[in-house]
């Protein structure tokens, strides 16, 4: 059984968008507060998402779907944003990257626990290295840009809440396609995010003094982050499995970075390479796994 390149292109090219999100919070900060980027964002990307329903003439979804829908939209719609943005605040990007690394070993546990997905040990040992690889990398690389203790709380948790979200969001994707999932995630928070995104624009409108770079930010995660990324993410995960298609995003990290040292003129070291070197290994060795593990169920 051939390597499935269509799902890692696809995890591959979600990641890739992914990897911007921070570097792109930490631009549009200086004009907007946390709560009007994480409404706000959720705000646009739901009314694109019932633009593309209404053409599409999705159906409403089924009712015992409702549940994990909402889930996921907690998860990926309003705890990551939010939390994420609130750390953003006191830290740094790259040291936020932090987060980023532990989130792939987060969502291979929620989808073992959660999918009942089965894996080999060796599995674990190369996702615990790989994710072990980065976090030292962005310790040493960002640890005295750390920010508080509170924002380090922020960042742990808003990694939690991705994990779910992508757990329960790859569920729904073999019932629905990725971008149908995703969609009906930021139209059913409707409710919670315009309003909240106006009364924000209004509490903060004497501060908000928006130029182009920060506004052109803002969109990039309301499309970007928030919608078209996980397009790609959800069918990459769906083709991959969960627990072996989220390995891909432990090079979201490095991206970061480089996107970091790029737009904020943070600095990024030599280890990148090294760093890089060890993750697309640990990748290699869990899509590996994947082929040994279907041959032998095949048998």
């Amino acid at each position: 059984m051939a390597i499935n390149y269509r799902g890692i292109g696809y995890a591959l090219l979600g990641v890739t968008i992914f990897s911007f999100t921070l570097p792109m919070v930490k631009l549009a900060l200086p004009a907007f507060s946390p709560w009007t980027l994480t409404f706000g964002r959720a705000t646009l990307a739901g009314l694109l998402a019932v633009g593309f329903l209404l053409v599409s003439r999705v159906g409403f979804p089924d009712r015992i779907h409702i549940r994990p829908i909402l889930v996921t939209a907690t998860g990926i719609v309003i705890g990551w944003p939010i939390l994420t943005t609130l750390a953003l605040q006191e830290t740094t990007s790259a040291h936020a990257a932090v987060i980023t690394a532990g989130l792939p070993l987060a969502t291979a546990i929620f989808a073992v626990f959660r999918l009942h997905e089965h894996v080999p040990k060796t599995f674990w040992l190369a996702a615990l290295v790989g994710t072990l690889t980065l976090v030292v990398y962005a310790l040493v690389r960002g640890g005295q840009e750390g920010g508080s203790l509170t924002s380090n709380v922020y960042l742990v948790g808003a990694v939690l809440a991705a994990a779910m979200g992508y757990a329960e969001g790859a569920i729904l994707s073999r019932y629905m396609p990725g971008w149908q999932v995703v969609s009906w995630c930021v139209v059913l928070m409707l409710p919670v995010t315009m309003p909240g995104f106006l009364i924000s624009l209004w509490l903060g409108r004497s501060s908000h003094e928006v130029s182009v770079i920060p506004f052109l930010a803002f969109l990039f995660t309301a499309f970007g982050s928030m919608y078209f990324g996980f397009f790609a993410w959800y069918r990459g995960l769906a083709e991959l499995g969960v627990a072996k298609g989220s390995q891909v995003q432990l090079i979201q990290p490095l991206l970061t970075l480089l996107w970091s040292a790029i737009l904020l003129n943070e600095i990024v070291t030599g280890a990148t390479l090294i760093a890089a070197s060890v993750v697309i290994v640990c990748i290699s060795v869990v899509q590996r796994l994947r082929i040994v593990s279907a041959r032998k169920a095949a048998i």
